[in-house]
């Protein structure tokens, strides 16, 4: 018999190709590995968001919180304001955030008002409380005076003419703030503000951008 005819096995099925898993698995790194990694990874985004929170802080603006009744009835205690001294020179009619270390007992950050820059002469009459800048009466529609309490006055001669970096400031409760009128703070040096209150964000009228009311629109 032919052996070309005689009838042929019929092939086995060739299995599919597939993939080597036992070698794939070689191929990842351990567990512990790509858990350390997840958490070098997850640092590195906590880092570059901790270091980007202390720039902003440091440049660009910072949270005060209000301490105390000396600028009612603009401000209260207790109020958190958003704070920038980035490229700030301080205006006539600012709200600024002064930190004096060497004026004890007021050697603590303290919000008040900007009346005057440098080299304007200052001089006010506490009977009427008329407050002149170079001789010009300021009309102060902030000032409060507080009813319970007794006039507060200079502890040292005015009128006063400021030196080249020198600011004369004033909480908008005038009868109820330590400013440049007592003698441990005096006129503020500028070098001394901290930064210029431009936002009040919580908890009394949120938001409320603070204009200077000496500018004109």
């Amino acid at each position: 018999m032919n052996e070309n005819n005689l009838p042929k096995e019929p092939k086995e099925p060739k299995e599919p190709d597939t993939p080597d898993t036992a070698k794939e698995e070689e191929k990842k790194p351990p567990m512990r590995e790509r858990a350390l990694r997840t958490f070098y990874d997850l640092f590195e985004v906590l880092a570059t968001v901790t270091v980007t929170v202390m720039l902003v802080y440091a440049f660009v603006c910072r949270l005060q919180i209000v301490d105390g009744s000396s600028m009612l009835q603009t401000l209260h205690d207790g109020e958190r304001l958003i704070v920038s001294d980035l490229a700030y020179e301080p205006e006539r009619g600012d709200i600024v955030i002064i930190h004096r270390i060497d004026a004890a007992p007021y050697s603590q950050p303290i919000v008040k008002r900007v009346i005057a820059t440098p080299g304007q002469t200052v001089d006010i009459d506490f009977d009427t409380w008329t407050l002149t800048v170079d001789g010009t009466i300021v009309e102060e529609p902030y000032r409060w005076l507080d009813p319970e309490r007794v006039t507060l006055g200079c502890e040292y001669e005015l009128p006063i003419t400021l030196g080249e970096h020198e600011i004369f400031v004033m909480g908008d409760n005038r009868n109820g703030s330590a400013d440049s009128r007592q003698e441990e703070l005096g006129p503020i040096d500028v070098r001394t503000v901290v930064g210029h209150a431009l936002v009040r964000v919580w908890p009394r009228n949120a938001f409320t951008v603070f204009e200077n009311p000496f500018k004109e629109n």
